[in-house]
């Protein structure tokens, strides 16, 4: 065999001896895993409802606890141990205005001191007053009986046009919106919605309005019949739109501090 034939099959078998004692030291070589830094996320303690609060429940000590909670997601209206060491006994004796789940943190924008006035006076935001009108317990005046507390309504007025009478000597009626998404305080003596289930119709439903709004409603059911339609959730938040009525005296419509008189067809 020629010299040169020799020189590489040399060269050959070195590398391949040396490929293979390269192979065998990976396989014996430990597996070093990559060490993760786990980082200790800051927490305090935030005022919590032991179990659920309703609408109206007036909160003691034994329905509150403390709770672990991340530092990160605490906002500037719960209890926390460093900004309200006593809160427990703080918040104790107040009225829950708005539903409280077990383990949810209390707010103090969801709680009220009401201890010298009643529940409903409690709850009523400032410069706002619950007015009552009577509806019938079947629900023909309440979107079917599925007006429930905290809904959203409109409210229509219907009477009789009595130019439009004297003129066709028949009987005419008519219906105008007088008022926008209006908040439902309470249906009957119920004030919220239980467990998801309907709540049973009552005679009257407790509405909250401004004073101007007041006088208007108690206006409206000395002259003529009301009835509450059922806003979409949808439409809380935008902007009200009524048409524009003609004149009649004595009954003038005022929504959010716009003044628009409502007349006869």
């Amino acid at each position: 065999m020629k010299p040169a034939k020799l020189m590489v099959l040399g060269i050959a078998g070195v590398s391949g001896l040396g490929a293979a004692f390269f192979s065998s030291s990976l396989m014996k070589a430990p597996v070093v895993a990559p060490v993760q830094q786990i980082s200790q996320e800051k927490m305090t303690e935030v005022l919590v409802a032991a179990n659920e609060l309703g609408v109206g429940t007036q909160v003691t000590a034994d329905r509150l606890r403390w709770q672990r909670w991340p530092v990160a997601a605490v906002s500037e209206l719960m209890l926390t141990r460093e900004n309200a060491p006593d809160g427990l006994n703080d918040i104790s004796g107040s009225i829950a205005r708005a539903p409280v789940l077990a383990g949810e943190p209390v707010r103090r924008d969801k709680m009220i001191k009401g201890a010298n006035g009643g529940f409903m006076s409690a709850v009523l935001p400032s410069g706002m007053r619950a007015v009552a009108i009577n509806i019938v317990s079947s629900g023909a005046k309440t979107a079917g009986g599925f007006v429930l507390p905290n809904d959203r309504v409109d409210i229509i007025k219907t009477g009789r046009d009595e130019e439009s009478t004297k003129a066709r000597e028949v009987d005419v009626f008519a219906s105008d919106t007088i008022l926008q998404n209006i908040r439902v305080l309470a249906i009957g003596q119920n004030i919220q919605e239980r467990n998801g289930e309907k709540v049973v119709i009552g005679e009257t439903a407790t509405l909250e309005l401004d004073p101007k709004q007041a006088e208007l409603i108690t206006l409206a059911q000395r002259t003529g019949d009301i009835s509450l339609t059922l806003r979409s959730l949808a439409d809380v938040a935008k902007p009200s739109e009524v048409p524009v009525a003609k004149d009649e005296a004595g009954l003038t419509v005022i929504r959010y501090g716009v003044s628009q008189s409502i007349g006869k067809k």
